[in-house]
């Protein structure tokens, strides 16, 4: 057996399991043990400077701490970690004199970022104390990103996100809001000693190759696009029917939204059985007890048509068979198609990277996937003053 390296901060992250799963490494039972004794704004700050939103990510992060939990060994549910981060943000005092305080002396290095989401925020926050000029570039009106845009008010309240995004801006962060960045070679060429890029996955997929998806355009919404709509005004009503397609929290979220907005049969439907489902059991418990159903194992087939109109959708019944990898396999179980009715469908069947905005005469490799290729340490593209991160690299896991 090897002796412990306690050279490597990594064992100690380990000891924890908590910690560890998280992909910050926030120490969880430190700041809970603060909250214990009711020092909030002390477990407010351990969070700030791991996580940088604790009080965005105490209502909607996705918890992997929480499996990872030794009290799920003994009890039946895990330590409530990210409500209690919740917690320390709700009643923590005022703590903007525990912040970074400017001005910062200059260090002569000037800093693009492009998009203004977590990502981008974080490099800001973490880069403007050690006297980086920062220039942040986003089409949308404020900061937050996606935070903004796809997640729904009523999960997380303005007032919140503006309040922990406020607090990396008032570091002294040059922004340029409303402002779309559609030439990386433009970027290059003002003189920017490095550009991050945080734009996140733009893109939903869409389901083209379906019949009636042209002629029943007007009346189908991609998911992200429909929330973004939703959370910047544009959209204020749907129709009385909707199917939401996809399995994941933005259908979620997609299917909770219509409702609010004056639908009255909203119906999830997804291809693969309810356990395989991507979103978390609480958004989708959130969404059951909302009235919503959930219509497992249905594989769109078709939109259907009639006097120029949307009238609903055709799905093929399949179910599924995993082999002894695991692997699964959706196989048509010969039931007759299923028609589900609706006046709008939302799709929200997944999201991909977007780059038009990139000339491939750079010297930025991509890869197979029309990503760019970047050392998995330092997040450097092959043109070594241009970085990327947010979800762009290697999927959720970089987000």
């Amino acid at each position: 057996m090897k002796p412990t390296d306690i050279k490597d901060p990594e064992y100690f992250h380990k000891v924890v399991d908590c910690q560890y799963a998280c992909p910050a490494h926030t120490p969880v039972p430190e700041y809970i043990r603060l909250i214990a004794a009711e020092r909030y704004t002390e477990a407010y700050m351990i969070n700030w400077e791991s996580n940088v939103f604790p009080g965005v990510l105490g209502r909607t992060c996705d918890r992997p701490c929480e499996p990872a939990c030794r009290r799920g060994r003994v009890e039946e549910e895990p330590v409530a970690i990210c409500r209690l981060k919740r917690v320390a943000a709700d009643f923590k005092g005022d703590v903007k004199a525990l912040m970074p305080q400017g001005p910062f002396p200059k260090n002569g290095k000037k800093i693009a970022l492009i998009g203004g989401g977590p990502a981008a925020l974080t490099v800001a926050r973490d880069l403007a104390p050690l006297g980086y000029e920062i220039h942040l570039f986003d089409e949308q009106p404020a900061g937050g990103g996606m935070m903004r845009s796809q997640i729904t008010s009523f999960r997380l309240p303005e007032s919140v996100l503006d309040e922990e995004v406020g607090y990396i801006l008032d570091l002294g962060i040059h922004t340029q809001f409303h402002h779309y960045v559609s030439s990386m070679k433009e970027m290059l060429g003002k003189g920017y000693d490095a550009i991050f890029v945080g734009t996140g996955a733009p893109r939903g997929r869409d389901l083209n190759d379906l019949p009636g998806r042209k002629e029943a355009g007007a009346n189908i919404q991609i998911g992200i696009e429909f929330l973004a709509s939703v959370a910047f005004e544009h959209t204020s009503k749907i129709g009385k029917k909707v199917i939401v397609l996809g399995g994941g929290n933005t259908a979620m979220d997609c299917c909770r939204t219509s409702l609010r907005l004056g639908g009255d049969e909203i119906k999830v439907v997804v291809r693969s059985p309810k356990t395989d489902m991507k979103a978390s059991p609480w958004e989708i418990e959130d969404a059951e007890h909302e009235g919503i159903p959930i219509y497992e194992n249905h594989v769109p087939k078709e939109f259907v048509i009639e006097n120029g109109k949307l009238i609903g959708m055709k799905f093929e019944i399949v179910k599924a068979v995993y082999d002894e990898k695991g692997k699964r396999s959706l196989v048509p179980t010969g039931e007759p198609e299923v028609f589900i009715e609706a006046n709008d469908v939302l799709i929200a069947v997944g999201q991909e990277n977007a780059f038009p905005w990139v000339e491939r005469d750079l010297g930025i490799e991509f890869d197979k996937w029309e990503v760019p290729v970047l050392d998995k340490k330092t997040f450097q593209s092959t043109v070594p003053n241009v970085f990327l991160g947010a979800t762009q690299p290697w999927g959720q896991r970089t987000s």
